[in-house]
């Protein structure tokens, strides 16, 4: 049996995405006098933002995506068991992790805090290897990461691991997608002058990525070796910056009529009753609720599309349906509801369904549930 919400993730545009972020950098870099282009680290935690993990980083990895980026161990084991053969680099803190993880699927650590070397430090030693990390540093995020004005202390310990090698060094920006933000430039500036204080220590030529996918749009400065794009890659551009590159969505979320019923005026729908219809009215029950992911203030606010037309959600979303007016349109039960993607000349967008409710998109692709079967074709 199939439910009938369905996510239909469209693998092909997925990896076009991916080849015209490739395509972007070497044009660029090639413009710039670069003799070697950024490469490309495609990030697919939370199961892909929703999109399905292990199908497609295998999809990414083939588009031309040097690394790939979890959020933990236990996402960087699934990728293994997917058949991913490239490197794996892992966000997330490692303290209350199973370290042995990291080597026995062949993941790269990011060292964050001190005890994160020690405990790796120990771990190399254990199992009589050298073992590869990145070191993040923080620029004033202030999450993961050795404070950038405090290396002179932390670092030593570091560098002096044996077994450790670092690979590369990162930050992570705080308002990359704020273009009125003047604090993205000072962390820029910050990591420049944290990975110019670690060549001084010892850490010299080594690798360097900052560029989520806001930073890879907004300023090529912060390119660096490797750039770490995310929602680029499932077709949607960081609100509310815009680009030219040829993205297409890399997902769909669909479902059906079940039940089409009608109300008398001063009616009231759901859980609450927290709509009334003003006048005759017709509802269309949808079973899609916010145990599927949908968010409950959608009500209201947000918009489906059924026989080609925009119509609105209403009432309270519950745990396994929402209901929408349908008024004036001939539907039955079985049609086709979309609440992501197009119909005919319309489309509602992640981006949309997000600004209708006061959120962001990686909001409304990450909560999809599990539920929610994932299906692969064009969308």
């Amino acid at each position: 049996m199939i439910r009938q919400t369905i996510a239909t993730v469209d693998l092909e545009a997925i990896a076009d995405n991916c080849r015209s972020v490739v395509d972007l950098l070497a044009r660029e870099g090639a413009a710039a006098g670069r003799a070697v282009p950024p490469r490309v680290m495609a990030v697919v935690k939370a199961n892909a933002y929703g999109h399905g993990a292990a199908r497609v980083a295998g999809v990414l990895e083939a588009a031309g995506a040097a690394i790939l980026a979890c959020a933990d161990i236990e996402e960087g084991v699934l990728l293994r068991r997917a058949g991913i053969r490239a490197p794996i680099l892992v966000f997330g803190a490692l303290s209350v992790s199973d370290l042995d993880g990291i080597v026995d699927h062949d993941l790269t650590p990011t060292v964050s805090t001190p005890a994160a070397a020690r405990a790796l430090e120990a771990l190399a030693v254990r199992r009589g290897i050298v073992l590869s990390c990145h070191l993040k540093i923080d620029t004033g995020m202030n999450r993961l990461g050795f404070r950038h004005d405090n290396l002179q202390r932390t670092m030593p310990g570091v560098i002096g691991c044996p077994h450790l090698k670092v690979e590369a060094i990162y930050t992570h920006f705080a308002t990359a997608d704020e273009p009125e933000s003047p604090f993205f430039e000072e962390q820029r500036r910050r990591f420049e002058r944290a990975t110019a204080a670690l060549g001084a220590m010892g850490l010299r030529n080594v690798p360097r990525h900052a560029a989520n996918s806001a930073a890879l749009l907004r300023d090529a400065r912060t390119w660096y070796d490797l750039v770490r794009p995310g929602l680029l890659l499932y077709g949607i551009v960081p609100p509310p910056l815009a680009s030219s590159l040829p993205l297409r969505p890399g997902l769909s979320l669909t479902s059906r009529i079940v039940a089409v019923k009608g109300m008398r005026p001063a009616e009231g729908e759901g859980y609450g009753l927290r709509w009334t219809a003003e006048g005759p009215r017709t509802i269309a029950v949808v079973p899609a609720g916010y145990a599927d992911g949908l968010d409950t203030r959608l009500s209201g606010r947000g918009s489906v599309l059924v026989r080609g037309r925009r119509v609105p959600v209403v009432g309270a979303v519950s745990m396994d349906m929402l209901s929408i007016d349908v008024t004036g349109l001939d539907v039955d039960p079985g049609d086709e509801v979309v609440l992501i993607g197009r119909q005919g000349i319309e489309e509602i967008t992640a981006r949309e369904m997000a600004a209708s409710i006061g959120a962001i998109p990686w909001e409304i692709v990450c909560r999809l549930g599990a539920r929610i079967e994932r299906q692969y074709g064009q969308v």
